[in-house]
C-alpha cells in the first residue's frame, strides 16, 4: 500500500487539492492521508508520497532511507503518472525536508505542520505530541511558568509582551474561576500562520492551552476564530472533540487532577477582535469594542475573572519549550527577541508561504532568498511588515534584522510577522490612503481620535492624491496622525499613522504635484 499525503489546508484546497486527493484515492493500492500544508504555498498542491527511492540523478545518496518525497503543483491528471514514474516525474522535488527552502528554516512551532493527520490524537502523539504536557505535570505550576520565562517566549500576536509575565499575574490572582483564551482572530493582510496551524496541527494549540491551564489554575478555555476561516473552525472543532474523547480534555486529565475543557467560539469578522479586550467582549456576547485599562484581563478578564489571553501561535509554541527545555528555545533568535517567528510571505512575491526561523533574519533574506523576489520580476520598491498597520520599509533598508528591537529602532513594527511585497509600480500615497480607510472601516468607534481621525484622514489623503493644496493638507495629515497616535484608546487608531508616516518619509515623491498629475489630479 502506497501512502499519499495531500494537504487539506484552505490554501491548497483553493488550488485543487481536494480533486488531487480524489484522483490519487482512485488509484489501486493507495491510501490517501489528508494533512496540513507544509507552508510552500507556491508549490501547492504539494503532494508527498512515502517510500519512493531517490532519482538516480538527484544528487541524493543512494543510502538515503526512502521517505516522503514531494511533487509540486500537481493536478488530478498527474496522479497516475506520478505513481508510475516516481522520482522521474517532472514535478518531483525530492524529500521536502531536504529542500533548500526548508533546510534554512528553524521549525519549532511548525515542526509537525504538514506531517501529521490533524484529526488524529495518536498520530500527533507519534510525532512528539503531548510530551510537553507530560513534562509540565512532572513539575509544579510555578516551575512551568519559570520555564516559559527562561525561554524568553513573547506574545506572537504582535505586541511581543513576555508570556510568562502574563501567566504569573493570572496564577497569583485570587479567584475560583480562571480562563485561557487563544486569540486566532487573524485579520492582518498577508497573514495566515494561525489559520495554517489550526488546519494542519490543531492539537499543538490544545496542548499549549492545557499547559497554561495547569500553570495558572484555569478550568475553562476558549479558542476564538474569525468567521472567515471555516476550514480552521471545522478542523479545530474536530480536534477538540478528538482530544476530549482521548482524555486530554475534561475531568482529571491524564490522572493529574486537572479539570479543563475547551470551546471554539466563532467571531463575526471584526478586525478589532484581534485586540484582546474586544475579543473578550465578543465571547461574552457584547459589542466588540475596546475596554479601558486598567483593569487588565489578567486580573479582570472574561466574565470578570482572571484570564490568560495569548495569540494562538504563542500557545502552540509552549509544548515544544516544555518538551525540549527552555534553553533550547532561548538559544534561537537574538539577545532580547529569543526563539523563532513565523513569517508569512505574501503580495507580489514569487514564492509565497510560511517561513519559521529565528529572530534576526534580514528582510532581504526573506524576500529574496525564501521569496525569490517579486512575482512580476520587477524590482522591489517597498515591503510592508506587520499587517495593514505596519510600516512600509523601502528597498534600501532590506538589510534590517527582523526582531522587535531592530524594527522599533528603525521606526518600523514586526507585528504578527506578515510580510507583503510590492514592486516598483506601487503608489505609496494610495497605500497610505488604504491604511486610513482600513481604520475608518474597522474602528470599533469607541474613541474619537480613531473613529473621526481616520475618516478625516481619508478625506485629507483624497485631496493630496488629487494635488489640492498639498502644503496645507500634508500639514493637516501630520496633525491627524499625531492626534491618533497620542489619543487613541488602543493600537487600532494608535498604529494607523505608522504606515502613513512611513510612506511620507520614505516615498515623498508619491506626495508631490507631479505624482498627482500622473494620477490625473490638479495641475
Amino acid at each position: 500500500m502506497t501512502r499519499v499525503f495531500v494537504p487539506g489546508d484552505a490554501a491548497a484546497v483553493s488550488v485543487g487539492a481536494d480533486d488531487v486527493a480524489a484522483a490519487f484515492a482512485h488509484q489501486p493500492d493507495v491510501e490517501v492521508v489528508r494533512t496540513g500544508s507544509r507552508g510552500m504555498l507556491w508549490a501547492e498542491p504539494l503532494v508527498e508520497i512515502q517510500g519512493l527511492d531517490p532519482a538516480p540523478d538527484s544528487g541524493q545518496s543512494a543510502s538515503h532511507p526512502p521517505g516522503r518525497a514531494g511533487f509540486a503543483n500537481l493536478s488530478p491528471a498527474d496522479a497516475e503518472a506520478v505513481l508510475a514514474l516516481g522520482a522521474r516525474h517532472t514535478a518531483y522535488l525530492g524529500p521536502v525536508d531536504d529542500h533548500p527552502w526548508f533546510r534554512r528554516q528553524q521549525r519549532v512551532t511548525t515542526t509537525r505542520l504538514g506531517i501529521v493527520d490533524p484529526s488524529s490524537t495518536s498520530d500527533y502523539e507519534r510525532h512528539g505530541g503531548w510530551a510537553g504536557f507530560r513534562a509540565a505535570l512532572d513539575v509544579s505550576p510555578s516551575q512551568v511558568v519559570d520555564a516559559v520565562m527562561e525561554s524568553g517566549l513573547r506574545g506572537r500576536g504582535g505586541a511581543g509582551f513576555p508570556t510568562a509575565v502574563k501567566w504569573r499575574t493570572v496564577a497569583g490572582a485570587e479567584s475560583s474561576v480562571k480562563f485561557i483564551c487563544a486569540n486566532a482572530d487573524e485579520g492582518d493582510s498577508g497573514t495566515f500562520a494561525d489559520r495554517m496551524l489550526m488546519e494542519g496541527d490543531p492539537f499543538s494549540t490544545i496542548e499549549g492551552m492545557l499547559i497554561a491551564a495547569y500553570a495558572v489554575g484555569a478550568s475553562e478555555g476558549f479558542i476564538y476564530i474569525r468567521s472567515e476561516y471555516p476550514h480552521a473552525v471545522a478542523a479545530m472543532r474536530r480536534a477538540v472533540d478528538a482530544a476530549r474523547a482521548a482524555g486530554y480534555l475534561g475531568h482529571d486529565i491524564a490522572g493529574s487532577g486537572l479539570d479543563f475543557d475547551l470551546e471554539v467560539r466563532v467571531g463575526a469578522g471584526a478586525y478589532i477582535c484581534g485586540e484582546e479586550t474586544s475579543m473578550l467582549n465578543s465571547i461574552e456576547g457584547r459589542r466588540a469594542e475596546v475596554r479601558s485599562k486598567p483593569p487588565i484581563p489578567a486580573l479582570r478578564g472574561l466574565f470578570g475573572h482572571p484570564t490568560v489571553v495569548n495569540n494562538l501561535l504563542t500557545l502552540a509554541t509552549v509544548p515544544g519549550i516544555l518538551a525540549d527545555g527552555p534553553a533550547a528555545y532561548a538559544a534561537l533568535g537574538t539577545a532580547r527577541s529569543r526563539g523563532t517567528q513565523l513569517f508569512q510571505l505574501a503580495g507580489n512575491v514569487a514564492r509565497g508561504g510560511l517561513v519559521e526561523t529565528g529572530f534576526g533574519v534580514t528582510l532581504r533574506e526573506l524576500v529574496e532568498d525564501f521569496g525569490g523576489g517579486t512575482r512580476s520580476g520587477r524590482p522591489v520598491r517597498a515591503v510592508q511588515v506587520g499587517g495593514p498597520l505596519g510600516a512600509y520599509v523601502p528597498a534600501s533598508q532590506l538589510e534590517i534584522p527582523l526582531d522587535y528591537e531592530s524594527m522599533a529602532e528603525a521606526g518600523f513594527m514586526l507585528g504578527h510577522g506578515g510580510v507583503v511585497v510590492f514592486d516598483d509600480t506601487v503608489d505609496l500615497a494610495r497605500q497610505a490612503r488604504f491604511a486610513m480607510e482600513f481604520c475608518a472601516i474597522e474602528s470599533c468607534g469607541k474613541c474619537t481620535p480613531c473613529r473621526v481621525g481616520s475618516q478625516r484622514g481619508v478625506e485629507t489623503l483624497d485631496h493630496i492624491l488629487a494635488g489640492r493644496e498639498l502644503g496645507a493638507n500634508l500639514a493637516l495629515l501630520e496633525d491627524l496622525c499625531t492626534t491618533m497616535t497620542k489619543g487613541s484608546l488602543c493600537a487600532m487608531g494608535g498604529l494607523t499613522p505608522l504606515p502613513v508616516r512611513s510612506a511620507l518619509t520614505h516615498f515623498a515623491e508619491d506626495f508631490t504635484p507631479e505624482a498627482a498629475r500622473r494620477r490625473g489630479g490638479a495641475s
